[in-house]
């Protein structure tokens, strides 16, 4: 590997990022200081420059190109004059805010032929006192200095030659960094990791398919644990009030045959409740026993703090792959609700519980079985956006299905373990659609639709907003309340990232990754 830097006149260097900033990100809002925005992962923001009245004028800032060519998933950190990106494979680049330019850079040099699910991709950055933190396609985690890019230490987390890899943003909580591994569809065995952010030395770990002992174990017959995947690829959220961490888990593997591991399969297709000082499970909600469609649970678990029902409940919300919106009670994991959002044909519906009632019919077999949705799922891993200012919860939708046929799957270590082909239906054109949901319900209020099924993440702002974008190149504003469409820039390339906002020299920005380029867009103050 090796290290660029790239020097401007004037820069600004950044402070430190401590973790009682970390905590109290929600008050700073001219700042973005974890994946999510805040550990709550709500992903809004009280910043309010921008908003209904002249959301019309907004116009580009400032355009920065990245070298590779693989899809571009970052959501970048702001604080201190500077902001932080990773770029595809598993880069990192520090840029001022002012210019735009970089300002040191580090370049990974990844292994050729890194077995890998869904592309090269890295989807950003963690912050904690003077260090970042990146995860690699090569499965490692890698600590830099803040100000100048240098590394200061670099662990494996995984054998990267078996499946294993890093796309997620890490998550710094106290004095560690969270991170989890991909790696189902060639029959890895999941886990969440914790490291020591200033040795890199690893605190803990939670398998999320249990080993012989362990609670959950006897829901894997035989061996088949050995493989079970229930991989953590996705960033989590973190309450400080319960100190637990929430993180979703992925499918079972093989993904599409359950005759080779019979039985309900935890902790995959999970939302887990880790404590974040011991790894130790404190409670788990399965969404899908003995998944046989590939519906994973790795999506953002956003925390509320509100009256349900007529009492005050500390809940988290998640709009799972699987069509059904979800409200559970975040100190017990107790369901509350479930709902429906999207079309699904998989489940017949809920139990009191929460647990599916599974339609037989859709699981894949010799002559085809069609489901909706598809594998990529109603929801997928680009974020939400929860509104405390319209009791609004915004999620990218997926309206697609697909037949699936049964195939053999034997486990050899860095290929694919999945054991299904899928085909397109005949004469169906997928579409999406923006949906603003009820929180406390999942009732739908209103839906932008969108011609294409969406991979773009969404924001939410006090002025009255919602950001999100399209795959034809659209990046867009919407009246939060109603949808109405205030604004829409063709950016000429397809959106797999989040939109996020931050405050700079007293103006207020949006930034979005799209194609090969990270854009930013502000108001010009001055109508004229």
């Amino acid at each position: 590997m090796r290290i660029l830097l790239a020097c401007c006149a004037a820069v600004s260097l950044s402070g430190q990022v401590p973790y009682q900033r970390i905590l109290n990100a929600g008050s700073e809002a001219d700042s973005w200081l974890t994946y999510s925005g805040t550990y709550q992962a709500q992903r809004y923001s009280t910043l309010d420059r921008i908003n209904r009245t002249n959301a019309g004028r907004l116009k580009t800032a400032s355009m920065y190109q990245v070298r590779a060519h693989h899809k571009f998933e970052t959501s970048p950190l702001v604080f201190d004059g500077m902001m932080y990106i990773s770029e595809p494979p598993s880069d990192v680049t520090a840029l001022d805010l002012r210019t735009g330019r970089p300002v040191w850079s580090y370049r990974r040099t990844v292994p050729t032929g890194v077995p890998l699910c869904c592309g090269q991709v890295n989807r950003g950055v963690a912050a904690l006192d003077d260090q970042l933190f990146v995860g690699t396609i090569d499965a490692h985690l890698v600590a830099l200095d803040l100000k100048t890019g240098r590394v200061r230490w670099d662990v494996p987390v995984a054998d990267y030659k078996t499946g294993h890899s890093i796309t997620l943003a890490p998550l710094a909580v106290k004095d560690k960094v969270i991170v989890g591994i991909a790696g189902a569809e060639f029959g890895v065995r999941g886990f969440l990791d914790a490291y020591d952010a200033q040795t890199g030395k690893r605190l803990w770990r939670f398998w999320t398919v249990p080993g012989p002992g362990e609670p959950g174990h006897q829901s894997w017959s035989g061996d088949s644990w050995k493989t079970g995947g229930a991989t953590t690829w996705l960033t989590g959220s973190y309450d400080p009030a319960t100190n637990l961490l929430y993180w979703g888990t992925g499918n079972p593997g093989p993904d599409f045959i359950g005759d080779a591991r019979a039985g309900d399969n935890l902790y995959s297709d999970c939302l887990i409740a880790l404590d974040a000082d011991t790894g130790k499970l404190k409670w788990s909600f399965q969404f899908v026993p003995h998944d046989v469609n590939d519906i994973d649970a790795n999506q953002i678990p956003v925390l509320v703090d509100t009256n349900f029902k007529g009492r005050p409940r500390q809940l988290v919300l998640l709009a799972n792959r699987n069509a059904f919106y979800y409200i559970l009670d975040r100190v017990t994991g107790e369901f509350l609700q479930g709902t429906q959002f999207a079309t699904q044909t998989w489940a017949r519906g809920l139990d009191v519980r929460g647990r599916p009632i599974p339609d037989p019919s859709t699981a894949p077999s010799a002559r085809g079985a069609k489901v909706y949705p598809d594998d990529d799922g109603a929801a997928n891993w680009y974020s939400p956006s929860y509104s405390p200012q319209t009791g609004l919860f915004y999620q990218n939708v997926r309206e697609q299905g697909a037949i699936y046929y049964v195939t053999e799957a034997v486990y050899e270590p860095g290929k694919r373990f999945i054991g299904a082909s899928r085909r397109s239906i005949s004469g169906e054109e997928p579409w999406g659609a923006l949906r603003a949901l009820d929180a406390l319900t999942g009732t739908k209020k209103w839906e932008l639709r969108l011609q294409s099924p969406p991979w773009s993440g969404i924001l939410s702002t006090a002025g009255g907003l919602v950001f999100s974008g399209d795959m034809e190149g659209n990046f867009f504003a919407l009246e939060a309340e109603t949808g109405k469409l205030l604004w829409r820039f063709q950016i000429g390339g397809a959106i797999y990232a989040n939109p996020m906002t931050y405050m700079s020299e007293g103006r207020q920005y949006v930034a979005i990754a799209a194609g090969s380029t990270l854009l930013v867009f502000g108001v010009d103050e001055d109508p004229r």
